[in-house]
């Protein structure tokens, strides 16, 4: 039997689009979800809501120097733009001018929503514009929220080790939580589900990096119905591959963000000055809704929607969005190469880049990508042989980076590189050389941008989240910064090359020591070292490639931890937050540190790391991989 036709009706306040699978209310001239009905339930979002907080678009913005604004976007302006028996496409604008300025972002914003015949879901993008001459503003998220009812959605799922019995929204009030060290983290003491009592909740848990981002939502067990929130592509999302956002967590509550600050900080919030023009396109996203029959497995409503992902995927980008602002396969281009890796000192042969992330984004420095907020970008990765493929990107100026497993830096390609409609364009084979002046002599880590392969401790038993007990993610559990002063007393991390495991030796995060007063303290690590002898009127390379930093100083010392100056200091860097924020990375940085050798002595050595600042526990480092480097041979 064919599904029946797409039904628009449209009513005094609101509209319903109607598939005969779903029914999806908005608000007129809104554009709020205010109901989604299926399988029999009536309604999906939390009845117990305001309309206005069950589903919408929103966004924090500010005038320079001005305190931001929370803003849920509500349209004036109603329009039906596609109405046929295939498909629905609706339009709520809101329209902005100087009458508005200080109490709207001076943008236009056209938030559309489709139906399509014989889809378990429905879609949603947005079309943003500031117009030349418009005010000053920073934006510093903007998102899709679903808040669905708590009587009916208490399994979460993300990822396949990462889903679970969620805390009801109440667990989070005072009676049944104790507040932990910020407000995201709570203790449950009294949750209505008495299996979760002792547990810590904090949606930092189920974070993500935007590479993995692709499908996550939740589960009702009665009825059997699955909520699911599909991003098909990265292209409209800031900050690159590794930039990491929420996703679902208690409410029950469902994100698709397209722009936030969350393990970077004012890095990754766009600012628009001098009244520069702007438009992007954010989504479309996918709400897919599935249903089992009672008895069955209900998780398998999560592999299903891994399915339904992959498909929106290959689909991707999709053919019926009706907005000319959207462009269609054929309106954009493909690049394909092959990345080597020439590492000397590693091997005299080229060395295929296996699973490179390889990406075009607006042009900058090498690297300058993961700080990138208001245009796309568009990333792959490379196969075992370094070959690799960027599909359906979007016309203009790029440039090409890469960053590649197992070798430090970033990866730019020299030209320019200009997409048109309809091109394909051939790189042929590229080499990226990363820094490298001599010999390795000694190295700690994996140059992966993460901090995940050290020391993660076993977390307080007070504070335990039970899903991340022997999981690969063990950095997610709560209060783990409070371990290093327990593990450390008195004297700090001293690290012995040659003889210490960085797997077991070396702490994830370079964090302050709490004192007995809960003050703090700055610490100094130490890593010693044996030269058999060293080459005098010669420099040796010390690389440091930091994860991630908060309000942070590295200062390093050579042989003399009581050196008034010391050999290098990075000087206060970093707001990512990624040590609170439960995360084994942020922003990337990478120092190349000249160490004379008249500093180094034929024997034993010691290189000091510091970190001084203290006010706050989670002021520090996490690391990604350092190495020493003897000097240059012939």
């Amino acid at each position: 039997m064919s599904s029946p036709g797409v039904q628009l009706h449209i009513q005094k306040h609101h509209v319903v689009m109607d598939n005969g699978i779903v029914q999806v209310t908005l608000s007129k001239p809104d554009g709020i979800v205010t109901g989604i009905r299926y399988n029999g339930v009536d309604n999906l979002l939390e009845v117990l809501n305001k309309e206005t907080n069950r589903g919408y678009w929103d966004l924090v913005w500010s005038a320079p120097g001005v305190k931001g604004g929370f803003d849920v976007i509500k349209g004036t302006c109603f329009e039906v733009i596609v109405q046929n028996e295939d498909q629905l496409e609706l339009s709520f604008k809101r329209m902005w001018d100087h009458s508005l300025e200080g109490k709207y972002v001076p943008l236009n914003i056209d938030k559309r929503f489709i139906l399509l015949r014989g889809s378990s879901g429905f879609y949603s993008y947005g079309i943003y514009e500031h117009l030349h001459g418009w005010p000053d503003f920073d934006l510093t998220e903007t998102r899709i929220t679903f808040k669905l009812r708590k009587d009916k959605f208490q399994y979460m799922a993300m990822a396949d080790n990462r889903q679970r019995i969620m805390p009801f929204p109440e667990d989070r009030m005072p009676g049944r939580c104790q507040p932990l060290a910020y407000q995201e983290a709570v203790l449950l003491v009294n949750p209505k589900d008495p299996r979760l009592k002792g547990e810590v909740d904090d949606k930092y848990q189920y974070s993500c990096k935007n590479i993995d981002n692709k499908v996550h939502g939740w589960i009702s067990f009665s009825p059997s119905v699955g909520f699911w929130q599909i991003t098909p592509s990265d292209e409209f999302r800031s900050g690159g591959p590794f930039k990491q956002n929420l996703t679902s967590h208690v409410g029950p509550t469902t994100l698709a963000i397209f722009l936030s600050g969350h393990y970077a900080g004012q890095d990754l919030v766009p600012k628009w000055r001098g009244g520069e023009p702007w438009k992007k396109v954010f989504g479309p996203v996918y709400i897919y809704l599935n249903s089992g029959s009672t008895g069955d497995d209900p998780l398998v409503l999560w592999e299903d929607a891994k399915i339904k992902m992959a498909t929106e995927v290959q689909s991707w980008p999709y053919l019926f969005p009706a907005s000319e602002d959207f462009l269609k396969p054929d309106q954009r281009g493909n690049i394909n190469g092959r990345l080597l890796v020439l590492d000397r000192y590693i091997s005299t042969d080229l060395i295929s880049a296996n699973g490179a992330y390889v990406g075009l984004a607006p042009p900058g420095d090498a690297g300058s990508w993961q700080r990138e907020c208001k245009d796309y970008q568009f990333w792959t990765r490379a196969d075992v042989n370094g070959f690799f493929t960027i599909s359906n990107v979007l016309p203009g100026d790029y440039n090409l980076f890469a960053s590649v497993p197992g070798f430090v830096g970033d990866y730019k390609f020299g030209d320019l590189v200009k997409i048109t409609s309809g091109s394909c364009i051939e790189l042929g084979e590229l080499v990226y050389e990363p820094p490298r002046d001599g010999p390795t002599l000694w190295e700690i880590g994996i140059p992966d941008r993460s901090a995940a392969e050290f020391y993660v401790p076993d977390p307080n038993p007070q504070y335990i989240n039970k899903l991340f007990i022997n999981h690969p993610d063990r950095f997610r559990q709560y209060g783990l910064w409070d371990r290093y002063s327990e593990l450390y007393p008195d004297a700090d991390l001293v690290y012995t090359i040659g003889v210490s495991d960085y797997r077991k030796d070396w702490f994830y995060a370079h964090v302050p020591r709490k004192r007995e007063d809960n003050t703090h303290e700055g610490t100094t690590w130490q890593i010693k070292f044996e030269l058999s002898g060293v080459n005098q009127g010669t420099t040796y390379k010390l690389r440091v490639a930091i994860a991630s930093a908060t309000l942070a100083e590295l200062q390093i010392r050579v042989n003399d931890p009581n050196a008034g100056r010391p050999v290098f200091t990075t000087g206060l860097i970093g707001r990512e937050n990624s040590i609170a924020r439960l995360g084994s990375h942020g922003l990337y940085w990478l120092y190349h540190v000249n160490i004379p050798s008249s500093l180094l002595v034929g024997g034993s050595n010691t290189i000091y790391f510091t970190q001084p600042r203290c006010t706050s526990p989670f002021q520090g480092f996490l690391y990604d991989y350092i190495r020493l480097e003897g000097p240059p041979c012939s």
